[in-house]
């Protein structure tokens, strides 16, 4: 979960590293001439002053007020004729308009402010500022790389002046820039360099200042774990140079990474600290609201009441401010969660409440429509939970009204969402599909946002925009759905999965291009489970065929339970006979219903792009009380066929290149098997081999760049996992993780006439206890824009792996046969041989994406 983080404002939050750091060090600097006449002195005076008065308000998060004095002050120095001083006023006016959602204003007054400066050689460092607030605004604007060539030119400036700070913030800007167009490999190297920069340096303020923005960026990233450890630095020097504000902003932020960890004692223990040592009255009341939100979610009630009353006290003593609204926001909401498991007395419900509508008031005085959109959706939800329906609906439009005059879309998809769950509960299911449909076109709209929107209120992927999805598909497929509404059903799971790589990656780089099953495969059919809260529906796309839908009624919680026993039931000690009856349960609500229409349709491939835990489960495992679903059909799964990269692999050329790692390494055992198993694929394929001390990052690298291959095969340990920092292969040298490994294929696609076709990882396994962790296949077979993956669902004993690998080459070798027949029949060979007929080890072997 994504928690309150101490940001001032709605853009992305990396990109205001440089604002952060100047404004703590630009405060007391003054550019006013020294010879003015006793009238100007008078006004230059006055001017510097709503300067610095706006910065004040700015910091405190009181938008309007700040965008009012940097106006005057911006007036007053054009009056005297200070040029810079103009610029610069300019420059933080269009810092507030965007926290205002004033586009157009914000981009009139950074023009304004870089023309100004255009011929103003001796002021480079006013420049640099309005450089970096001009990469700011473009890229809310979603102008990537329009925003990264102005943070280029900021650092350039900066390092011109000698302002090694502001070029730092200026380079932690450009990672920002670089993670929002894909180029994750590049956004890594630089923040390693930053790293690198700030570890020679001794030990001082701004390093420590520089540490603590570089940390928060790379959680923004999803190197959560990379992001504590430079916070741990950016700790040390604080302690040591006595500096207790910033030590206790970096314990908040340590709080909020180890919250992202999982890690909630270690969490609690961070925000205790931070609200302790803290004198900033905005800082300690987000650190104990964060500690409640965490009490409440472990269901440790004596500790959540023991901050009640601190909270609410800290808060009315707090000076109306953006940061003040938010965090009422999120009091209401853990008051509300309260109410909810505790079944509380309705005064909780009223409490929150009064505390919501306190905060529209403020933002109302204000003048900040951003924050009186937030609280006015919070506050209709309220309502919406007590049933109080044309109030909650008279509220959330009001607030999306807001928020579509503002481009606030973060806020504007929570109130067509919160919408369309009202008019379904007044029985208009049709209003609610339109509003539902709205809430899913804004998230689309928001993309390459999603993942950074709302770091300063608690946000989840699972909470706040996976439901959206599956609640409309609910409403489209209720009684007997149209032919319509089946196909925006699809369309709209298809979009789930697509956000839920976009979650997984923290970056919206994936390319979606719609494609019918039709114009890929005439044999193939497509088949979408979708696990609703009290069924599981099926949709089955057959080529020239309308769709077709069927559904079994269970709750998701006995589906749930079902599933996890068929993932136990694959163990070798597992009763057979026990494990056939699951495998046949799962059979009849996916298969059965649609044997006859599969098996007059010549349909010999069967696509699923699964759903939840399903994708845990080997569906070439499913079992008709005769014989195994491998028996009859190739298998493939596809994490959507608007994902598909529609290329085809030559038979008659297949140059593999291997990696192996046989040696225990970083506390991996030995694979001993491995030697085996890329002894064969060397014999029977033309390949290229790096094997242990040989398969080094810096090695595998370089190969894919300069070797002509179309199979990239790595036999070594690796773990899929549902974040993806913790997803990754092993090297000789290290741990590559899949964002890592999705670039080095890529680079490859840029340079080379032969794309990577199939990409194999024979050895890896999902993480243990994550119930997402599958995500983590999908990642890597998406985000490397191979063709195809093949890899194992679990790790299996390695002389059986090196045994099936063979196999599967020596099926693919042969004319004619795609991918997905030659791992079918290599499973069946498996399935023939005494020794190896088990599910367990033909069944992890898993294709994910083109099966051809």
């Amino acid at each position: 979960m994504l928690v309150f983080l101490l940001l001032i404002s709605n853009f992305p939050s990396v990109a205001k590293a440089d604002l952060k750091l100047r404004l703590k060090t630009e405060k007391a600097r003054s550019l006013v001439a020294s010879d003015a006449s006793n009238y100007e002195t008078f006004q230059v005076k006055d001017a510097k002053s709503e300067l610095d008065r706006g910065r004040d308000l700015f910091e405190a998060g009181q938008f309007a007020a700040a965008a009012q004095y940097w106006e005057v002050a911006a007036i007053n120095f054009q009056q005297i004729g200070d040029t810079v001083n103009q610029a610069w006023s300019l420059s933080y006016l269009s810092l507030a308009y965007q926290n205002l959602g004033e586009w157009n204003k914000a981009e009139k007054a950074i023009v304004n402010s870089l023309n100004l400066l255009k011929y103003q050689k001796a002021n480079l460092r006013v420049k640099a500022v309005a450089l970096n607030t001009l990469g700011n605004l473009q890229l809310a604007q979603g102008k990537g790389e329009a925003a990264l060539k102005s943070w280029q030119e900021a650092e350039r400036t900066y390092a011109t002046v000698g302002d090694r700070l502001g070029k730092t913030g200026s380079q932690i800007n450009q990672a920002q820039a670089l993670q929002s167009l894909g180029h994750y490999r590049r956004a890594q190297s630089l923040l390693a360099s930053i790293t690198e920069q700030l570890q020679s340096q001794p030990d001082s303020l701004l390093k420590m200042q520089a540490l603590q923005s570089l940390g928060v960026a790379l959680q923004m990233v999803g190197d959560i774990q990379e992001s504590q450890e430079i916070l741990k630095q950016s700790l040390a020097i604080s302690d040591r140079l006595n500096s207790r504000e910033d030590t206790s902003q970096i314990l908040f932020s340590l709080g909020n990474t180890a919250r992202d960890l999982q890690q909630q004692p270690v969490a609690l223990n961070y925000y205790q600290q931070a609200a302790a040592t803290t004198t900033n009255p905005r800082l300690q009341v987000e650190a104990q609201l964060n500690q409640l939100s965490l009490y409440i979610e472990t269901s440790q009630w004596e500790q959540a009441q023991s901050l009640l009353v601190p909270i609410k006290t800290q808060l009315n003593n707090l000076p109306p401010s953006r940061t003040s609204i938010y965090a009422a926001v999120n009091f209401a909401r853990s008051l509300s969660q309260w109410a909810q498991q505790r079944e509380a007395h309705p005064a909780q419900y009223r409490e929150a409440a009064e505390v919501l509508a306190r905060g529209v008031k403020q933002a109302e005085s204000l003048k900040d429509p951003r924050a009186k959109a937030y609280a006015l959706v919070k506050l209709g939800g309220l309502y919406f939970q007590t049933q109080q329906l044309n109030l909650a609906l008279q509220l959330t439009e009001q607030a999306q009204q807001i928020a579509e005059g503002i481009y606030a879309s973060d806020i504007a998809y929570q109130a067509y969402w919160q919408i369309g769950r009202i008019r379904k509960s007044q029985g208009n299911v049709k209003a609610a599909i339109v509003a539902y449909d709205l809430a899913v076109n804004e998230l689309k709209s928001l993309r390459s946002d999603l993942v950074s929107i709302n770091r300063d209120v608690q946000f989840s992927f699972q909470e706040s925009v996976e439901p959206i999805y599956r609640e409309l598909v609910d409403l489209l497929l209720q009684s007997k759905p149209s032919s319509e509404n089946l196909a925006r059903a699809r369309e709209t799971i298809e979009a789930l999965q697509l956000a839920e790589l976009d979650n997984f990656f923290r970056e919206a780089c994936l390319e979606a291009k719609p494609q019918q099953i039709d114009q890929i495969d005439k044999t193939g059919a497509v088949i979408y489970p979708i696990i609703l809260p009290d069924r599981l529906e099926v949709i089955l796309s057959i080529p020239g065929k309308p769709l077709l839908s069927y559904k079994t009624s269970l709750s998701k919680t006995e589906l749930e339970n079902k599933m996890k026993r068929m993932r136990q039931s694959l163990n070798l000690a597992y009763s057979q006979e026990e494990r056939l009856r699951l495998y046949q349960y799962l059979y009849d609500r996916l298969i059965r219903p649609a044997e006859f229409d599969l098996a007059n349709s010549g349909v010999k491939t069967l696509v699923f792009v699964l759903d939840g835990s399903l994708r845990s489960l080997p569906m070439a495992a499913l079992h008709d009380g005769k014989q195994f679903l491998v028996e009859k059909y190739s298998v493939a799964l596809s994490p959507g066929m608007q994902l598909l990269q529609a290329r085809s692999l030559e038979g008659d050329n297949l140059k593999v290149m291997t990696g192996g790692l046989s040696a225990a390494r970083q506390g991996f055992k030995a694979l001993p098997g491995v030697n085996l198993e890329v002894k064969q694929i060397v014999s029977e394929l033309p390949s290229q081999l790096l094997l242990n001390e040989k398969f080094t990052s810096a090695n595998l690298q370089k190969a894919v760049r300069s070797q002509p291959f179309s199979i990239l095969h790595l036999a070594t340990h690796g773990q899929f996992s549902s974040r993806s920092d913790n997803t990754f292969i092993l090297t000789w040298d290290g741990k590559l993780k899949v964002k890592e490994l999705g670039e080095l294929i890529k680079s490859r696609d840029e340079t080379e006439t032969q794309p990577v076709e199939l990409l194999v990882l024979s050895a890896c396994q999902t993480a243990l206890g994550d119930e997402r962790a599958i995500l983590g296949l999908a990642g890597i077979a998406v985000h490397s824009r191979v063709r195809s993956t093949l890899a194992t669902l679990w790790a299996v004993k390695d002389e059986s792996t090196a045994k099936f690998m063979s196999e599967f080459y020596k099926q693919l070798k042969k004319p004619g046969i795609g991918k997905a027949e030659a791992l079918r029949q290599a499973q069946l060979t498996f399935l023939q041989d005494a020794d190896f007929s088990h599910p367990f080890y033909w069944a992890p072997f898993v294709l994910v994406g083109h099966w051809l």
